[in-house]
């Protein structure tokens, strides 16, 4: 059984995480993933939303977690990390104390809030051969994974429209723009385009905002960040054969990203490749940047 930390009490996803890994009593069993179980946690600190930490503290004592005062004091219990941290202008800083100790790291969404520290985590895994691996829950969704399933019969996928909210950061310096929430429904792209967006162009307005990308082999693909209105996930693909639009639901997401994250643990390798990882976030980056700036296209920096 790998044992597993997890640190920063500042998401619900401390809790789904848990009630999951460590099968607690009054979560459906379809929902139980095996294989790892959260041994300790730290509920850390939150310059985002602080207001959370005290309840999800609470809870996690309810499941029997033990709990620390300090992140470095789970270093010696654990088998691999969750930094769950909201914030993720702060993941290199909370990630880096452990990839130095060896301890491979689950870093939630948003992986980072910049290029330049996405490259600094990344660096960091290389040299010390460590693995590091992040992701939406979005991505494993099974209706995601079901286009992925049907590439073959229906061709090549040529473009892809995906929404989701966008619900935006209480404080814009942190989780900027489409870092805090969008990053679901542009994670759902990248999973049905795969890498290779060379530029993008923004138009936002308060209750939307829409992002195009360029792909380097001319394919085009669109997200829609959704604040107004009905605010639910769903997806366009345009293949050779087929168009296909579809919802996607989110009861099992959850589930599905745990069936990956203690894959990775147990496998030591990333299932998402960590190139793909930095292009969102170049993505993001970009995207944030046309949207203040009236739509103006802008190359992602890579």
């Amino acid at each position: 059984m790998i044992r597993l930390g997890i640190l920063d009490f500042d998401t619900s996803h401390v809790v789904e995480f848990t009630r999951r890994l460590n099968q607690v009593e009054g979560t459906p069993a379809e929902q139980w993933v095996e294989g790892a179980r959260v041994v300790v946690g730290c509920p850390g600190q939150s310059a985002l939303m602080p207001e959370r930490i005290a309840g999800f503290t609470q809870q996690m004592k309810k499941y029997g977690v033990k709990l620390v005062d300090k992140p470095e004091d789970m270093i010696r219990l654990v088998d691999g990390m969750l930094i769950t941290s909201v914030d993720g202008t702060v993941h290199y800083e909370r990630a880096r104390p452990f990839l130095e100790a060896g301890i491979p790291c689950f870093i939630d969404k948003p992986f980072t809030c910049s290029v330049a520290d996405a490259r600094r985590i990344i660096a960091l895994s290389t040299a010390r051969k460590v693995p590091v691996f992040s992701s939406s829950a979005l991505r494993y969704a099974p209706e995601v994974v079901a286009f992925q399933k049907n590439k073959e019969q229906w061709g090549t996928t040529v473009g892809v429209i995906t929404w989701g909210p966008a619900s935006q950061s209480p404080k814009p310096q942190r989780n900027a723009g489409l870092f805090h929430y969008g990053i679901h429904a542009i994670e759902m792209l990248y999973t049905l385009m795969g890498p290779g967006c060379q530029q993008v162009v923004n138009v936002y307005e308060q209750g939307a905002e829409t992002v195009t990308g360029r792909w380097k082999d001319g394919r085009i693909a669109t997200v829609r960040g959704l604040r107004r209105g009905a605010t639910p996930f769903g997806l366009t693909v345009f293949a050779e054969k087929v168009v296909q639009t579809t919802a996607v639901g989110t009861q099992f997401i959850y589930r599905e990203l745990l069936k990956k994250i203690v894959e990775f643990f147990q496998q030591g390798r990333s299932p998402v490749p960590l190139d793909e990882t930095l292009e969102i976030i170049a993505f993001i980056e970009a995207a944030n940047a046309s949207g203040s700036h009236h739509g103006q296209p802008v190359s992602l920096s890579l």
